[in-house]
């Protein structure tokens, strides 16, 4: 059972959740003109548009033919976090008789790509970005609902707005204690380890263990921190870095096994100091308090790492936290309120 908001949906009842029963209204998409691709993958074409009707830019998600049920799913969880802090918007939900596609229509982040930013990254902006993409996961869970694919790929970094979103809800799922999820989710370099041995009774944690390997990506200017060429890989990689022993009691704890014909995966590997990845070229970025934070989220034993509102929490990010403070302090002060 998840350590924090493992009753939210139970709490908030089937209308909150229950995503098979929802009934979409479709508009049509006249008000929406495709200006050009952004990219696509396995359950989507993307393309910046504008709408016609006030010349905004949006996002215009076209979506393949998916199960229906999928497509409610990630208007529901839309609708459900509509207004959260950094969770792109859905502005509207368009189907295209002619050629009876169906679209989401979503905000629209300026985005930096990622091969470009994490070589680049200041330590004051590790901390901005990271305290932000943990601010919409709190609020994330809080509703009862795991992401499921956090990658870089997936946030979209407003650098000149300093602003971030979390975007692409395919993949997210409302959490319902002891139950059996898929362990095709996310992406590889960015899996937790207990989708790597199969343990389907995952929860938000989850999401906490890609939030580390992109923290581990920004500190050490490395695209992706663990990089391995298939799952079985994937999970050596891990092994080679934080230690088998750690492993072996993990998957004691749960009961779990791997079958593997890796010799790798059999063997015993030490756990690596974090220190080993500091290089000239990254030193700036790397601190204690960092180490410290990476250390919490980069465990095995999902139970074991940070909530999203612990690592927010954490000294790491003292100096945003002193920062949002102030801005708030100064907005109360601004509208009146601070002589009331």
């Amino acid at each position: 059972m998840a350590r924090v908001h493992a009753d939210v949906n139970a709490r908030l009842g089937p209308g909150w959740y229950d995503y098979e029963s929802l009934r979409i209204d479709w508009n049509v998409p006249d008000n929406y003109e495709i200006i050009s691709r952004i990219g696509g993958g396995k359950y989507s074409e993307v393309f910046q548009g504008v709408d016609m009707s006030n010349e905004e830019t949006v996002v215009i998600k076209v979506l393949k033919p998916v199960a229906k049920r999928k497509i409610k799913r990630e208007i529901k969880i839309l609708r459900n976090l509509a207004g959260g802090p950094n969770v792109v918007g859905l502005l509207d939900v368009v189907h295209d008789s002619p050629s009876r596609s169906n679209s989401l229509i979503m905000e629209y982040v300026h985005n930096t790509d990622w091969k470009e930013l994490y070589p680049t990254f200041t330590e004051i902006e590790i901390k901005h970005y990271v305290f932000q993409l943990l601010s919409a996961l709190d609020f994330v869970h809080s509703r009862g609902i795991m992401h499921r694919d956090v990658k870089p790929g997936n946030v979209m970094f407003d650098r000149a707005r300093r602003k971030l979103r979390l975007i692409d809800w395919g993949l997210a799922e409302f959490y319902h204690p002891d139950t059996e999820y898929h362990i095709r989710v996310g992406s590889r370099y960015y899996k937790g380890p207990e989708l790597l041995v199969e343990y389907k009774k995952y929860d938000y944690s989850l999401d906490l263990w890609s939030v580390g390997c992109m923290l581990a990506s920004m500190i050490f200017r490395k695209e992706h921190f663990f990089r391995g060429r298939d799952n079985e890989d994937q999970l050596l990689r891990i092994l080679k870095v934080l230690g088998t022993d750690s492993f072996e009691r993990y998957l004691e704890k749960y009961g779990l096994f791997i079958r593997t014909d890796n010799p790798g995966l059999l063997e015993s590997h030490p756990k690596v100091s974090w220190t080993r990845f500091v290089t000239t070229d990254n030193k700036p970025n790397v601190t204690t308090e960092v180490i410290d934070l990476l250390d919490k989220l980069l465990r095995y034993d999902h139970g074991e790492r940070l909530t999203a509102a612990e690592a927010l929490s954490h000294a790491y990010f003292s100096i945003v936290r002193l920062g949002t403070a102030t801005k708030s302090a100064d907005r109360v002060s601004d509208s009146g309120f601070a002589s009331m």
